[in-house]
């Protein structure tokens, strides 16, 4: 089956005025119009999946003997020298032409001439946009599951440099119980895998190509979506054709996962600005990651860590924003569904921005373990081993352990001392049956290293975490 014909001057016309889809007006766009219809200005970043694209859809027609060899093969050749302007950075954008689509078209048809019109057989701009969007999503994703991976990789390592580093674990930001510093960095590895799990699952979903779909209900050409699919290495073509000009699903996923992802970075770069303060002193970042003051000399600055924490409110912003144009929308295609690329492009960039950021202060970190020891000691984080050993040893219900490791929390809070530091006369005072063994537990260190528990903070428990995040982490590499 072949489609070839002469195009006729009305064509040629409107091609040469960039008004390749206004046959039907008499008139151009105003001023005004012009500027809010074009989205060209963000969505030439799809450029290179809509090249992409085209050329697999050129193959198809070819495939399917809709075009002819000639005019599939004088399209590659004009789609392959667009892809090299603009990667050259020579292309010639024009906002009259709206977007990255109708802005290839048209320069392909000034280098190949009237034929770059049948490029556009058994396809709408529809499905088109959707697999472009489509494709650029999914290399998003590809992208920051690549980060994730040296971003977990980074806390493990420094997990492991520092599984016996003792510091004090927080509850309300009070002392609460000692903890060690890798036990600390490897929660954050739990909330990053988490985060990784979110994007190779959402990455599964959207496999699968809208191209085919045409405007909204398909094409009466007889094309081959499978063939399609598979050579821009989607998993299958969408089964619905409404449903594939329409959905956004797979953006407002990332969307999700990386407002989730940039909480969990927030929550790293505000203790790690907390850790910097001179009242903490727990952590140094070198000259690399911070900056000076304009006045104070004497300032280090976390900025790196400020501004990942700040940049966490575009991400989330743009995940509201998609899903509030999506929300009222009928099917099929609204020109509002322009609005679901700006944000995404600009979310997409902040979040691998910031996750490589904070790999990169995570690998420059050095903890004052000195300082992070002297910390747990305070507060009387032990009172919970006291507790424990009044219910071990002495065979006491928890509440009256609580009750009686309570008052003897006043009587070190009215001396002045840490709980390993009370006489043993005063700990009788509160309770007659307490012996000297009970000093074995008033330690930090002896805290810590009784919380054996799977999951729990000794350094013999954190180094078998950090054992198994290596083999998930090796197994990820290979499996990638």
């Amino acid at each position: 089956m072949n489609v070839l014909h002469n195009f006729n001057n009305d064509f040629e016309i409107s091609m040469s005025k960039g008004m390749l889809i206004r046959g039907r007006f008499e008139h151009g766009l105003s001023e005004l119009m012009e500027k809010i219809n074009a989205s060209i200005g963000f969505d030439n970043k799809m450029a290179r999946q809509d090249i992409q694209c085209s050329i697999t859809h050129v193959g198809m027609l070819e495939r399917q003997e809709i075009i002819s060899h000639g005019v599939a093969e004088k399209i590659r050749v004009g789609l392959t020298q667009v892809a090299k302007e603009l990667e050259a950075g020579t292309f010639p954008f024009s906002t009259a032409l709206e977007d990255i689509h109708m802005n290839v078209e048209s320069r392909l048809k000034e280098i190949i001439g009237p034929e770059a019109g049948y490029l556009q057989t058994a396809r709408s701009r529809n499905d088109q946009v959707a697999t472009d969007f489509r494709l650029w999503v999914r290399d998003a994703h590809d992208v920051v599951i690549g980060l994730l991976g040296e971003l977990i990789g980074a806390l493990v390592a420094k997990a492991d440099q520092y599984a016996g580093a003792l510091m004090p674990g927080y509850t309300h930001m009070q002392a609460a119980q000692p903890v060690t510093f890798g036990h600390h960095l490897l929660a954050y590895a739990e909330m990053f895998s988490r985060d990784y799990s979110r994007f190779a699952d959402s990455r599964k979903r959207l496999n699968e190509s809208p191209l085919g779909a045409a405007a909204l209900a398909g094409t009466s050409f007889p094309i081959d979506r499978e063939w399609a699919a598979q050579q821009l290495h989607f998993d299958s073509p969408m089964r619905n054709s409404l449903d594939a000009v329409s959905d956004r699903d797979f953006a407002v996923e990332y969307l999700a996962a990386a407002t989730l992802c940039m909480t969990h970075l927030s929550r790293l770069s505000e203790e790690i600005v907390l850790w910097m303060c001179p009242q903490f002193g727990f952590v140094t970042l070198s000259d690399q990651w911070t900056t000076g003051s304009s006045i104070m000399p004497q300032k280090r600055n976390p900025d790196a860590a400020e501004l990942i924490r700040g940049k966490t409110g575009r991400v989330m912003g743009a995940h509201t924003g998609l899903v509030t144009v999506m929300k009222g929308l009928s099917l099929t295609f609204s020109k509002d569904m322009q609005e679901d690329k700006e944000g995404m492009f600009d979310a997409a960039e902040t979040l691998e921005l910031c996750v490589a950021a904070m790999t990169g202060m995570l690998t420059d970190l050095r903890a004052n373990e000195e300082a992070m020891s002297a910390a747990a000691s305070k507060g009387y984080s032990t009172a919970t081993d006291l507790a424990d050993w009044l219910v071990r040893v002495l065979e006491l219900p928890f509440r009256e352990a609580h009750h009686i490791t309570g008052q003897i929390v006043q009587c070190a809070e009215r001396d002045g001392v840490e709980l390993d530091r009370l006489p043993l006369t005063t700990l009788q005072s509160v309770d007659s049956r307490i012996t000297s063994a009970v000093y074995e537990v008033l330690s930090v260190e002896s805290s810590v290293n009784s919380r054996t528990s799977f999951g729990g903070t000794a350094p013999t428990e954190v180094r078998k975490q950090v054992v198994y995040w290596k083999a998930r982490l090796a197994n990820l590499a290979n499996t990638n």
